[in-house]
């Protein structure tokens, strides 16, 4: 069944430091990846397998296209999800789950803005069900620099299609901006719903 994308227009007018005409051009690349990804799983229902080969086929150049489609269609989900103009207030083991990975709120924020600095792609602040801590990743592409065993609860668009029209190459502006408009909320469902941590019966 194909995937429909999904209609952000209620964030419009409503997030500071991100304006209409910066979010309708990010919304509209993240339906191409919609549709891309449903694109490239209705082609690979009759491609020929036979040839598949690392250095090229129809079926290995799908394959490899699809966790890019996949992703670029699921963090963008996850980003949007995560933004609010309300903003709000990380829970308490949202808090003490930060406070033990990184010392403090604002070492965290620096961890952050630092994992932006290093990509131009995504960062995640992700559960990891290894040792049941909060962790920093930076993605390349979509698909490329998460460890396996992650839970993500906050998702960090860092292409500067996300902030080129507002701020231009000063990404640090967006960074402050995206600060004040995590929802803070739907991090705090995302934590409660991670699983108990695969390390912790080792």
């Amino acid at each position: 069944m194909a995937l429909v994308a999904k209609n952000y227009d209620h964030l419009l007018g409503k997030l500071p430091g991100l304006s209409e005409k910066q979010l309708k051009a990010h919304f509209g690349l993240y339906q191409g990846y919609v549709k891309k990804l449903n694109e490239i799983q209705e082609k690979l229902k009759g491609i020929d397998r036979s040839t598949a080969n690392y250095s090229f086929s129809d079926y290995s150049e799908l394959k490899r296209r699809e966790a890019v489609a996949f992703n670029g269609s699921f963090l963008h989900e996850m980003y949007f999800e995560n933004l609010s103009p309300q903003g709000g207030e990380p829970s308490r083991g949202v808090q003490d789950a930060i406070q033990k990975a990184f010392g403090s709120r604002e070492a965290w924020e620096a961890d952050l803005k630092a994992a932006a600095s290093s990509t131009p792609g995504w960062v995640l602040l992700t559960f990891n069900r290894i040792d049941g801590e909060l962790h920093h990743y930076i993605l390349f592409e979509h698909h490329i620099g998460l460890p396996v065993h992650q839970e993500p609860i906050l998702a960090l668009d860092c292409w500067e299609h996300a902030y080129m029209i507002d701020y231009g190459t000063t990404k640090g502006e967006y960074l402050a901006s995206f600060m004040k408009i995590i929802d803070w909320n739907v991090v705090n469902t995302r934590f409660d719903a991670h699983p108990r941590a695969i390390g912790a019966s080792r």
